[in-house]
């Protein structure tokens, strides 16, 4: 394990950072998600569901740098190891806590909105057995609005 540089904290410094941002705007796409879910907007969660995986793969690069970069200090990329190596940096440390509470945040939101999506498949799901079974046992009603039986008639095309 060698002492970091400055150069390196600056390094560790900017991947915070950068997760930081990139963090709130995937909280925010979240918040969205979960709205267009509670209003039933199927088009605008299509257009949306591409800008969450995006941002997913962003967000998925930088904790790889993150993790490049401090193996190559000989760190894990865990909690611990980011506190000590920023330990005399207190805007970083802050920076970091920030990332941790987003994080958290968007698990939870994540979490919510599978929820979300589950009730919603779950009631298009019912919607679709009614409707399915009502096409497999039609009613038919007669001139004065009483159901009458099917079948018994002729089938056209026979004679």
């Amino acid at each position: 394990m060698r002492a970091p540089s400055p150069a390196d904290l600056q390094r560790l410094a900017l991947l915070i950072e950068a997760e930081a941002i990139q963090l709130r705007e995937f909280v925010a796409l979240l918040e969205r998600e979960e709205a267009l879910l509670v209003a039933g907007d199927t088009d605008a969660l299509l257009t949306l569901t591409k800008d969450k995986t995006d941002r997913y793969r962003q967000l998925q690069r930088l904790a790889d740098d993150k993790a490049l970069h401090l193996g190559r200090l000989g760190r894990s990329n865990a909690d611990a190891s980011i506190r000590e190596l920023c330990a005399g940096l207190p805007r970083v440390l802050a920076r970091w806590d920030e990332v941790l509470e987003l994080a958290r945040n968007a698990r939870e939101r994540n979490t919510l909105n599978g929820k979300l999506i589950t009730e919603r498949m779950q009631h298009n799901q019912a919607a679709l057995s009614v409707l399915l079974s009502a096409a497999n046992h039609p009613q038919l009603y007669d001139a004065a609005g009483q159901t009458r039986p099917t079948g018994g008639g002729r089938i056209l095309g026979s004679a």
